[in-house]
């Protein structure tokens, strides 16, 4: 079986949808589970309707409404018959996505996070699903929260492997076309749950390894893994193969192509991944596979904009030693702050974080009773992997270098610009 995973770009609008079932024409759909993201910027809409839950109740309604609008015009543009069973699934999901934000009792954000974004993918598939059958290509649309099982950790949710394990290989339909949603996962009380942000591509990681799959092919609008973010750096070069280990690199300083937790599984099992093109599906791509670590070998830039240095030090100029850091790692696994980049002294230690949930005002002030504490916000970081003078020169130029970190393969730079 092969798993293709594709994004919100891939489905944004009818024409999108049209697209992948173009793609699907030219490289075959037998014995394929299609792994689906909500449609366009979906999920940022959904965000902005959990915002106004919690803290603008006035401007509720108009945000789902939104969102109901945006779904309703594709499915205009779909199908021609209005009385199509499409329209009455779709309904029925924004009518239990009202019910729960009616009678939700919870005050837990996370917990109702989960619950509402969900409805991005569970929609998305749906009229994906309802179109392939309509066009002649039939399908099993699945609800994958009834595949992965993880724990209650909401918004990261964390797959228990056995129980995914035997879930799929004995409900999934092999020699068919399955659709299914990314993303998403229940717990042990079947309420949904999230990977993570960009979790769907982990979701076709999952479905690959549990299913032994051929390979994984993600399909996006690039026509593969690129050495640098072309917004961000000029004449970005196609990398044509990249091992396991070397996309693992990537992934953990932050390329944004593969996401950190696809390729475990998948090196275990030896499934290749390919990163195609949905503009132009018979082009090669890139193959993340077992072979060279990098063709070409060549430097690769990422960016992380939008980051926090922090910078602590002990308020009587006693050493900070592994007492102190093995507290303040706590503190930032506590919080959910993802640390990228660490310099330490004598008396200071500075790291440079991410914090995706917003959490850090309440960590400063754990942190002030024990530490000094400055921060500069809205840093940027720069890794760059097999660097050269060259490319430390592209990246440093006009900039403010705050900290830079220099070993054998790896230059990073944490910058103020």
């Amino acid at each position: 079986m092969r798993i293709f995973k594709f994004g919100g770009a891939s489905v944004k609008d009818a024409d999108g949808i049209k697209n992948v079932f173009s793609v699907l024409e030219k490289v075959g759909h037998e014995d394929t589970l299609l792994v689906i993201s909500a449609m366009g910027k979906t999920t940022n809409a959904l965000e902005t309707v959990i915002k106004n839950y919690f803290e603008k109740s006035n401007e509720l309604h108009a945000s789902l409404q939104e969102v109901r609008k945006y779904h309703n015009q594709i499915l205009m543009d779909l199908f021609d018959d209005e009385e199509h069973d499409v329209f009455y699934a779709v309904n029925s999901h924004f009518a239990d996505l009202e019910y729960f934000i009616r009678s939700n009792k919870s005050p837990n954000y996370s917990f109702v996070y989960d619950q509402v974004v969900s409805y991005g993918e569970i929609i998305s598939t749906t009229i994906v699903s309802h179109y392939f059958n309509h066009a002649g290509l039939k399908n099993n649309w699945i609800d994958v929260r009834n595949f992965i099982k993880t724990d209650n950790n909401y918004r990261d949710a964390n797959v228990d492997w056995e129980k995914t394990q035997q879930l799929i290989s004995k409900g999934v339909k092999k020699k068919a076309l399955n659709i299914t949603q990314g993303f998403l996962g229940s717990d042990e009380n079947n309420f949904t749950t999230t990977l993570g942000r960009e979790g769907s591509d982990y979701t076709a990681a999952i479905f690959a390894y549990c299913l032994s799959a051929e390979s994984v092919t993600i399909w996006k609008d690039v026509p593969g893994v690129l050495n640098a973010d072309p917004r961000y750096f000029e004449n970005a070069v196609l990398l044509n193969q990249i091992s396991y280990r070397e996309a693992i690199e990537l992934a953990f300083y932050g390329a944004s192509v593969i996401h950190p937790k696809t390729l475990q599984p998948l090196q275990r099992k030896e499934i290749p991944l390919f990163v195609k093109s949905f503009v132009n599906p018979l082009l090669p791509g890139t193959s993340v596979s077992k072979g060279a670590d990098l063709e070409p070998q060549t430097p690769c830039f990422i960016v992380k904009k939008n980051q926090l240095l922090i910078s602590l030090s002990s308020i009587d100029f006693s050493f900070i030693m592994e007492e102190n850091i093995s507290e303040i790692f706590a503190l930032f696994h506590q919080f959910k702050i993802k640390v990228s980049l660490i310099q330490n002294s004598a008396i200071s230690f500075s790291v440079c974080v991410e914090d995706k949930f917003g959490n850090f005002g309440e960590l400063k002030n754990i942190l002030s009773k024990k530490f000094k504490v400055a921060y500069n916000e809205e840093v940027s970081l720069y890794t760059i992997r097999h660097f050269d003078e060259k490319a430390a020169q592209i990246v440093e130029n006009g900039k403010n270098v705050l900290v830079k970190q220099i070993s054998r393969e790896t230059m990073q730079l944490v910058t103020k610009e």
